[in-house]
């Protein structure tokens, strides 16, 4: 163990997870957040209005959030025994594809068992939940209701020695630490603080996308989805819109349905049915007009557009001092990959600190496999939808020309669909799609239906 003292700024899914990996290195850690952080967890959907209540740093915590199979294995890695207390807490469990409908390109997948547990969830239960798990660790201290002013180093500004953070009516203050941990996601100033200290800021990529999410809660009744805890509908080049229908805990449901580019759908009631109408597929619409809406009207939530941070490419970094999360690389929430990234990124994190020195430059360079594979998938996607100024050369052509043919075959052929969900589940590498077994089954004339 690394004697000392970890500071945690952000207190949202990257951060709880990164301290809960922080825990087995250091003494102490200290999690700041803007947001009062309540700790507990009854347990109950219903007991605690807190447990569903979502934060001012979470704006998206409406809307419907996935964790990918990969995520999960993380969460059941840092916390045993996980799934099922989470099931017995009242999230909606199941197979991963075998309970998911998942729709790309026009074309249901088949639905068959993968042995990967999946949860369906509201964002804000999930969180608490992790929450009352870390906060209840020996040496984790919160600091709730704190902006994060910014980094201080020792004199020669090679290393972070602690963070400035301010309450709303108080002075600011130092909060010294062997190890400052950036997760303060999208918003992260730290490229800014670089600069400030003489180093060179990271170069950012993005892929701009326009999207909105549109989400209503509902009572649905479980039935409705046909023993399926998820329904997704993702966009196509010819359907550039999409929607989902996420059971919840305490018999609840959000759906969700969103567009690109300025597509979006209306927040009233008939104009939010009439959208899900228009869906490549009608499954979500159905489920709507089945249901029970439990709000007047739909919220909404932006996204610009993808960007990730290449800190894997810096020539200089000052020690104790680390990036995660959003703040990293931020991914189109279509495809549901930030806290499973996170969460593998949070493991990747304790690994090095097992080493004598801990160097985040070469962290940073170990964790790009883990941002990469995400990265290529939700950028790739995105290129492929129309307006979308992503890259059109001839490579990403043939890549999307043959995606197009592979989610035609997942749609009855069981062994195609199950390697596009370990992919989408983070499990397999993209490539893992060429192999020749599934490239014959792809791009064959004969397509077998069964194993």
């Amino acid at each position: 163990m690394t004697h000392g003292h970890a500071v945690v700024l952000g207190g949202s899914m990257a951060g709880l997870l990164t301290a809960r990996v922080l825990t087995g290195h250091f003494d102490r850690v200290t999690i700041v957040d803007r947001d009062e952080l309540a700790g507990g967890w009854s347990g109950d959907p219903d007991a605690d209005p807190r447990e569903r209540a979502v934060r001012r740093g979470v704006p998206q915590g409406r809307h419907a959030h996935g964790l990918l199979a990969a995520g999960l294995n993380v969460i059941e890695e840092l916390f045993p025994g996980a799934t099922g207390e989470l099931a017995a807490a009242g999230m909606p469990t199941g197979d991963v594809l075998g309970n998911v409908r998942f729709c790309a390109n026009g074309h249901r997948l088949k639905q068959v068992p993968t042995g990967m547990a999946a949860v369906s969830f509201s964002r804000p239960y999930l969180e608490t939940w992790v929450r009352a798990k870390v906060f209840a660790l020996p040496g984790v201290e919160v600091r709730g209701g704190h902006d994060v002013v910014g980094i201080e180093t020792d004199a020669a500004r090679t290393r972070v020695v602690g963070a400035r953070i301010q309450a709303a009516d108080g002075p600011a203050e130092t909060l010294a630490a062997d190890l400052v941990v950036d997760a303060t996601g999208k918003g992260s100033r730290a490229p800014r603080w670089l600069e400030e200290l003489g180093y060179e800021r990271p170069r950012e990529e993005r892929l701009q996308v326009d999207l909105a999410y549109v989400s209503r809660p509902y009572r649905v009744a479980p039935a409705l989805l046909d023993g399926d805890i998820a329904i997704i509908i993702g966009p196509s080049a010819a359907a550039p819109r999409g929607g989902a229908v996420m059971l919840q805990e305490g018999g609840r449901a959000v759906i969700t349905l969103f567009g690109i580019l300025g597509d979006h759908a209306p927040l009233d009631d008939a104009g939010f049915r009439a959208y899900a109408k228009r869906l490549p597929l009608p499954y979500v619409s159905d489920i709507i007009e089945a249901s029970e809406p439990l709000a007047d009207e739909a919220v909404k939530y932006r996204f610009p557009g993808s960007t990730r941070h290449r800190y894997d490419r810096l020539r200089r970094f000052p020690q104790g001092f680390v990036v995660v999360g959003d703040a990293l690389c931020s991914f189109n929430p279509m495809y549901g990959q930030g806290m499973s990234v996170a969460g593998v990124e949070a493991l990747k994190l304790g690994s090095h600190l097992k080493h004598d020195h801990f160097d985040a430059l070469r962290f940073f360079r170990a964790v790009r496999p883990v941002v990469d594979i995400p990265w290529q998938i939700a950028t790739g996607g995105d290129a492929a939808l129309p307006g979308v100024d992503g890259p059109r050369d001839l490579g990403t052509r043939m890549v999307n020309r043959y995606l197009d043919r592979l989610y035609a075959a997942a749609a009855h052929d069981e062994v195609v669909s199950r390697a596009f969900s370990r992919v989408t589940n983070l499990l397999d590498p993209p490539a893992a799609l060429l192999r020749p077994g599934i490239a014959r089954r792809v791009l064959g004339r004969r397509r077998s239906a069964t194993v």
